[in-house]
């Protein structure tokens, strides 16, 4: 995998989870772009609403793919 890409445990995602982070009973990392603007504003994706630029995926079980702070190197790549 590309050295740019970090692996997020329990994924930082609002894709139908309106629970707050208190109460959820398994690991979640942090957003690594949130922890540099002293922030929660970004989400990596939000259903129906956005993606983050740093989004690269999600891998089983809930591994979510982030690039922050780097450009996004499958940006450009076509499925």
């Amino acid at each position: 995998m590309n050295d740019l890409i970090k692996k997020l445990n329990g994924a930082n995602m609002d894709i139908d989870l309106a629970t707050p982070r208190n109460m959820i009973a398994w690991e979640q990392d942090g957003c690594p772009w949130n922890a540099a603007e002293k922030t929660n504003a970004h989400k990596c994706a939000v259903k129906n609403v956005s993606i983050c630029r740093y989004f690269c995926g999600v891998e089983y079980m809930d591994t979510l793919l982030c690039c922050y702070p780097h450009p996004n190197p499958l940006e450009n790549k076509k499925l």
